[in-house]
């Protein structure tokens, strides 16, 4: 049987995966990415000594005893990497400086809750219950094989099934409603994610947590990408950078490869897109292969809203228990166009790589609208003189809870949506795809999810966070590993997988 040949547009980490399971099973694939790294979003990037990580905080898959270790194991993505799991997720600093302590382990948690409010006991187990019930609901990484791994699939499932339905559709400040201690409740609604998230959001993170299965991996983003790029040429693949894909070439309404910023041609067997959505239906392929359906996703669903990321090098070390923490103002500072109230610190204490000895960095992100930054870009002074702006706002708040801090800031690197388009490709700067609400919620309880082909095209398949709801890096790789398991299928070939040893 002759080898077919994959191209794959975008090195990200359903790039990579679909790279890699091709190489796997006997395709000969070649990567095209428009930047010089490997990882798309899942990236660091140094500043004079220090190394700003734009992306892990912590990883679904560290647990060994758990499936989607299997995954990252097949990607040799955690292969040497100390993994870190941390006591306390977040610590929430809010209304009267009160502080409250997320905890891990949901009994210490659980017992967190009650300390504050007895008198809400039954809505707190109900929370607790409904994260044991769920942390039991593994993501299995292959279709059953065998009767007995079936039985397995069905058994682990059960328990889970009824939380699924009761909570599918629940936000986080629906949930919070059953909280009568005004702390409490407040704790609640700004837990995880705001009180517009969807509440299976926050029971699977802790039901991760709980089981350490969502640690952090020493060195970060873009050592945890490179280990992957690693894996894939190491398995036979071919990688270019800095090979930016301006067309999908089509011939008789199938795809048959893929024409540069430079005018190369490029061709293969199949056309394989793990690059922005947006961009590939409308800009590569010019609009031609989107129905209603395709088309109302870009119209109608929500995205990850993109952020601005404050990243600073600081001449000091910080608590490294107290590694994430938010803090409530009394009133919201007007910043970029929008209010902001609650801002969100993250500190790299526990990372050594990532700071020279006795030096720290700290990270703060917080939505914004690429709007906005797209306006103001079009004056440089401006768009340059609010960054400065954000800066000095985030610093003061920094010196407010550490005083003295303000003079010992060495670095400070302001990143916006228009960072993230520009290194990208991410339509309006979004940082995950498509949000987890209720649309996308239906879409992914659905069993079927987003068609991975677009309607009239052959040998064209889409991979990643745009067709897959909810984002991350689990479901990126797992993406890819699918999309290359029905290829297998379409092939009548036996997937399979070879693992670093």
């Amino acid at each position: 049987m002759e080898t077919k040949e994959i191209i794959i547009i975008g090195a990200g980490i359903a790039g990579l995966s679909a790279g890699c399971y091709g190489q796997m099973n006997g395709y000969q694939t070649k990567i095209y990415e428009m930047h010089t790294t490997p990882g798309g979003l899942c990236t660091s990037w140094k500043r004079k000594g220090y190394t700003f990580d734009g992306c892990i905080h912590w990883l679904v898959g560290t647990n060994p005893k758990r499936s989607m270790y299997k995954i990252w194991r097949e990607l040799g993505a955690l292969k040497d990497m100390q993994v870190v799991n941390h006591e306390i997720f977040r610590v929430l600093q809010l209304s009267g400086d009160r502080e409250f302590n997320l905890y891990s382990d949901i009994n210490r948690l659980e017992e967190e809750m009650l300390a504050i409010s007895p008198k809400d006991g039954r809505a707190i187990r109900e929370l607790m219950n409904a994260i044991r019930r769920l942390e039991k609901l593994e993501n299995f990484t292959d279709d059953p094989q065998s009767a007995g791994e079936s039985i397995k699939a069905l058994l682990s499932s059960i328990p889970a099934v009824g939380t699924l339905m009761r909570y599918q559709n629940m936000t986080i400040g629906e949930f919070a409603k059953k909280i009568k201690h005004p702390f409490l409740r407040e704790v609640v609604n700004n837990i995880f994610g705001g009180p517009e998230f969807p509440i299976m959001g926050f029971l699977m993170t802790m039901g991760w947590l709980n089981q350490k299965d969502a640690g952090y991996p020493v060195g970060g983003s873009l050592a945890f990408s490179r280990a992957i790029e690693k894996r894939y040429l190491e398995l036979g693949g071919q990688l270019q950078y800095q090979a930016r894909v301006e067309k999908v070439l089509v011939k008789d309404n199938q795809a048959v490869g893929i024409r540069l910023s430079d005018g190369s041609e490029h061709f293969a067997d199949v056309v394989v897109s793990a690059a922005d959505g947006h961009a590939t239906i409308f800009d590569m392929l010019d609009g031609k292969y989107a129905d209603d359906t395709v088309r109302g996703y870009y119209d109608h669903l929500e995205i990850f809203q993109p952020v601005v990321q404050v990243s600073l090098g600081i001449n000091r070390r910080f608590d490294p228990v107290r590694h994430s923490f938010s803090v409530s103002l009394d009133k919201p500072l007007q910043i970029a166009g929008d209010e902001h109230k609650i801002f969100a610190f993250h500190n790299y204490d526990y990372d050594p790589t990532l700071a020279p000895e006795g030096k720290s960095v700290l990270v703060c992100m917080f939505n914004t609208n690429h709007a906005y930054w797209k306006k103001l870009a079009e004056e440089p002074e401006r768009y340059d003189a609010e960054k400065k702006q954000i800066a000095l706002t985030v610093i003061n708040l920094l010196n407010d809870r550490y005083p003295g801090l303000e003079d010992q800031v060495e670095v400070v690197d302001v990143a916006t949506p228009l960072t993230t388009e520009r290194y990208t490709g991410n339509w309006q700067g979004s940082i995950e795809g498509w949000m987890i609400n209720k649309d996308t919620m239906k879409i992914m309880m659905s069993g079927k999810g987003m068609s991975k082909t677009l309607p009239g095209l052959k040998n064209f398949y889409m991979t990643g966070q745009w067709v897959e709801p909810g984002g991350g890096l689990p479901t990126a790789a797992m993406s890819g590993r699918k999309l290359i398991k029905m290829l297998c299928k379409l092939d009548g070939k036996r997937f399979s997988t070879t693992e670093n040893s």
